[in-house]
């Protein structure tokens, strides 16, 4: 009877060290998170963050340091990570997850992912339809989102046109260089033109100098001819004579 009261006190002491235990770590994660809700009021996020932290530490599950650490993040502008933290409660089951839809929402339109902000905000007014600020804010992403479409398509029309104009632009070009290797070439070829008519000049000149000098030659041999023929009247006169003399001196 004793050994089994004894038995019984040991069960009921393990139970209360373990219950004590358990409240003393609720307590102390609750404690920082409390702390760490005073230094978000105080704008003091970067101190607020460590203590969601050290919450954390002691109880990785503790859904609201996880999301008032989500908060913070999100008000150092570190919106990639506040993302992260605001989609891994959404995917859970919790009461926080109509609100971090939400949150995750806005640090999606921060970090310029409007389109996956758009199905945030969407599933935040699926599991809160009365949530005003999501109505407003899915509309501002959908009109944003519109503006950038549109200012994407005139920038592709605009890449499009200069594309189009620096082809033609090089066509231009092209035929500018055609036609100044063709002026080249015709060139070239006037030159070469120039360079056979040379020759022929030359010739011309070679005829002219051959026509001048059978020219001169023509009148030296008409020259000739006559001093000749004055050469031969001159002894013909004196052949008549000689012969006139012959006969008058003759014997008969």
């Amino acid at each position: 009877m004793m050994c089994r009261f004894k038995n019984t006190r040991w069960i009921l002491f393990t139970i209360a060290f373990i219950m004590i235990n358990t409240t003393l770590f609720a307590q102390k994660e609750r404690k920082y998170t409390r702390q760490g809700n005073r230094s978000y009021m105080d704008n003091k996020y970067t101190d607020s963050e460590i203590l969601y932290r050290r919450a954390l530490e002691e109880d990785p599950g503790f859904e609201r340091a996880s999301f008032n650490l989500a908060d913070a993040l999100f008000k150092q502008e570190e919106y990639e990570e506040a993302a992260e933290k605001f989609r891994s409660i959404s995917d859970g089951g919790s009461e926080y997850v109509p609100e971090s839809y939400y949150n995750l929402g806005n640090s999606l339109l921060k970090a310029n992912k409007i389109e996956e902000s758009i199905n945030a905000y969407k599933n935040a007014l699926r599991r809160d339809p009365g949530n005003l600020k999501a109505k407003y804010n899915l509309a501002y992403a959908q009109d944003l989102l519109k503006q950038q479409e549109e200012q994407q398509n005139k920038q592709d029309k605009e890449d499009k046109q200069d594309k189009k104009n620096d082809n033609k632009d090089n066509r231009d070009s092209d035929s500018e260089q055609s036609k100044d290797n063709e002026s080249e070439q015709e060139q070239d070829k006037n030159d070469q033109q120039q360079e056979n008519n040379k020759p022929d000049e030359q010739k011309n000149d070679q005829q002219q100098q051959q026509q001048q000098m059978t020219k001169q030659d023509a009148e030296r041999l008409l020259q000739a001819l006559a001093e000749n023929e004055k050469e031969v009247q001159e002894k013909v006169k004196k052949a008549k004579a000689a012969q006139a003399r012959v006969k008058t001196l003759k014997n008969w």
